[in-house]
């Protein structure tokens, strides 16, 4: 087992379908190659248990509320103690994997695969292999605005157009706060301080297609 040896693999899941949370119990309560820890109901709790809790591989979903999978892999980027993490979802958008590799995710499984290839992508994980369906790599680097949400491609058009932050909150019809919040993901993301630098990327992105 890699790494492990025959120690078991600690997990941490977060997921947010009760009846899914007691299939995966049932699910890992039947293997002694892998320890659940926790079961957390979303992306908030699991980041209060990576606090709490030393654990090898966390198993997460994508579209989860509050602090969804995105928001998760954020959070986790740059933390040395932080566990390899698994994107587990049932998200139908053929872009997810290759957004979980960009922030930092070791692996992808669908929630279309079989229980086994879950189990199969934890272990790979475990020893430091990563796992990802066929991705064009070319495109991580080619592409930095791939990897925002459609609410922070809306944004950054809105800004390319010099809408203010009020008008824009106007226009989408969210609070001044939640721009700001957005913005904050935004000029993260693409690693830029301020809204002329933004602009800048969003204008050089649309010449380079």
């Amino acid at each position: 087992m890699g790494v492990h040896g025959s120690r078991a693999i600690d997990i941490v899941i977060a997921e947010k379908n009760p009846l899914l949370q007691s299939s995966l119990v049932k699910l890992f309560g039947g293997d002694d190659r892998f320890r659940l820890l926790e079961i957390a109901a979303d992306g908030d709790r699991f980041l209060s248990a990576v606090d709490r809790l030393s654990f090898d591989v966390g198993v997460i979903g994508w579209e989860m509320p509050g602090v969804d999978g995105r928001s998760v892999l954020q959070s986790l980027r740059g933390r040395p103690d932080a566990p390899r993490v698994i994107v587990y979802t049932g998200s139908p958008n053929p872009d997810v994997p290759r957004q979980a590799m960009t922030l930092g995710a070791a692996g992808f499984c669908s929630k279309r695969e079989s229980p086994e290839q879950l189990l199969d992508t934890i272990l790979a994980v475990a020893s430091g292999r990563m796992v990802f369906p066929f991705i064009d790599v070319s495109s991580l680097a080619s592409d930095p605005l791939a990897g925002l949400t459609p609410r922070e491609r809306e944004l950054l058009a809105a800004l390319a157009g010099g809408l203010t932050n009020q008008q824009m909150a106007s226009q989408l019809d969210i609070s001044l706060n939640t721009v700001k919040f957005h913005l904050k993901n935004l000029y993260d993301k693409l690693g830029v301080g301020n809204r002329a630098q933004a602009v800048a990327f969003y204008l050089k992105g649309r010449e380079s297609r």
